[in-house]
């Protein structure tokens, strides 16, 4: 029998699945081909929810863990990945204290280091004059370079910067940097924190936290690919620190600024990979030195539809907006735009959103990618627009999304006419209505077309 620790795993996707979930085949990291041990190896299902513990030693498992140690039928069979290795903002304070104590350094370097990290956004310890010259190596082995830059593309007059990082198990990962006059609306979620060296400019990162996505959505480039794994804490946050640098310089169109959004709406579906995204969250909301100070206001975490996930986010006590990608107001057609719509319905996830107000007081956006002759008619307008209306008053928005296209694919964006008569039929139902400003369409700008470029 072949060993799953050492053969490359296609992702096994069991019966119960819906149809569509995460078909492609995956290509997963031979932990033979790196020098890893058990603590670097974890077992996730077909869209990258983690096992739980009680999982973990059976490899065809049918369970996969929330944050909260409850579990779920998992979308499809567990498999073992490989993780990368651990970065100094993967560790809470007290892990950063005691990864001092075990090199023998006193407790305080801890703060040392995070403000090094987080303050100046530096990552290479041999220039940290404030450190001993021998403790300088020793914490060398916190700060393994976790993104290699591969390219970046440039549009809108370089006020939008995509970036391609290849990570240490050669997957590929994109992040998108968008900058706005203050009088312009990105409409990609959040409130925007109004720290900026530059008055009149707003910065917004879009960070991917999945290697593929496991979804499947069939106009999405990146569902196409198919999941390959999960982002640690640290590859999310170095996407976040490495934005900052590049603001801090001074070197990209409309000068000098500060991050004052983080959206989580590149690769990878959230809520699928909970811990290490919750992780990020906090680190790049907490005040520094344990964080990078961004307000949580102007954090937005998207999702396919994850029910019981956006429950657990409406419990973390921080006040971030939630985007639901729905894409449909109906099951039929939702089915086949997000096959995760077969385990939770449109029914269960707009319950669940509307919860998450209630729950958190932030308005809900949700995401609504306008696709010609598929989904732009004007009664589905008007389905939605009851479906919101049904659930109360004000809680939620509707943000529409012109479809940028992937090459070769039958999903094309809607006419002009169509986009003006939807938002006219959602704001006759006094539905909050916005239309997303197209960002990057001359640099493969829509989630997973740099990477599929690339690949």
């Amino acid at each position: 029998m072949s060993d799953p620790l050492t053969d490359p795993l296609t992702d096994p996707v069991a019966a119960s699945v819906p149809d569509g979930l995460a078909q492609a085949p995956v290509a997963v990291v031979s932990a033979s081909s790196l020098d890893v041990g058990s603590d670097r190896i974890e077992l996730i299902d077909s869209v990258g929810v983690e096992a739980s513990k009680d999982d973990q030693g059976e490899h065809g498992a049918s369970q996969a863990g929330h944050a909260d140690g409850s579990t779920t039928a998992a979308l499809g069979r567990l498999r073992r990945v490989v993780k990368p290795p651990i970065h100094w903002s993967d560790m809470g304070l007290d892990q950063r204290k005691e990864g001092m104590r075990r090199l023998g350094l006193p407790a305080f370097r801890a703060d040392q280091i995070s403000r090094h990290y987080f303050e100046r956004h530096e990552t290479d310890p041999a220039t940290w004059s404030d450190l001993p010259q021998a403790a300088r190596a020793q914490v060398m082995e916190f700060f393994p370079e976790l993104l290699h830059d591969l390219v970046d593309r440039l549009a809108d007059g370089g006020t939008t910067v995509k970036s391609l990082y290849r990570l240490f198990d050669q997957v590929l990962v994109e992040c998108v940097l968008m900058r706005y006059p203050r009088h312009a609306r990105s409409e990609l979620g959040g409130e925007a924190d109004d720290r900026s060296t530059s008055p009149g400019v707003r910065s917004t990162l879009c960070v991917s936290c999945q290697a593929g996505c496991g979804i499947g959505c069939p106009f999405c480039a990146t569902g196409q690919a198919g999941l390959q794994r999960n982002l640690s804490a640290g590859e999310i946050i170095e996407q976040v620190r490495r934005a900052i640098v590049a603001l801090n310089s001074g070197d990209l169109p409309l000068g000098a600024g500060n991050l004052n959004n983080v959206v989580f709406m590149g690769m990878g579906e959230p809520l699928a990979n909970y811990r290490a995204v919750m992780t990020a969250i906090r680190a790049i909301c907490a005040p520094v030195p344990a964080g990078f100070g961004v307000s949580a206001r102007g954090v937005t975490v998207s999702t396919s539809g994850m029910v019981p996930r956006i429950k657990d986010l409406a419990g973390e006590g921080l006040p971030l907006t939630l985007a639901v990608s729905l894409h449909a107001p109906d099951d039929g057609l939702r089915d086949e735009l997000v096959p995760l719509n077969r385990r939770w319905p449109v029914a269960e996830v707009l319950d669940a959103a509307r919860g998450y107000f209630e729950t958190t007081g932030r308005r809900v956006s949700i995401e609504y990618a306008m696709m010609r002759d598929i989904n732009d008619q004007g009664f589905r307008a008007d389905h939605l627009a009851r479906l919101l209306n049904a659930r109360g008053s004000g809680w939620a928005h509707v943000n529409l999304i012109p479809l940028n296209p992937t090459p070769g694919s039958k999903w094309t964006a809607s006419r002009r006419r169509d986009e003006a008569d939807f938002i006219a039929r959602l704001e006759s139902h006094h539905i909050t209505t916005t239309l997303r400003d197209t960002r990057g369409q001359d640099i493969d700008g829509a989630c997973g077309q740099l990477a599929a470029r690339f690949s």
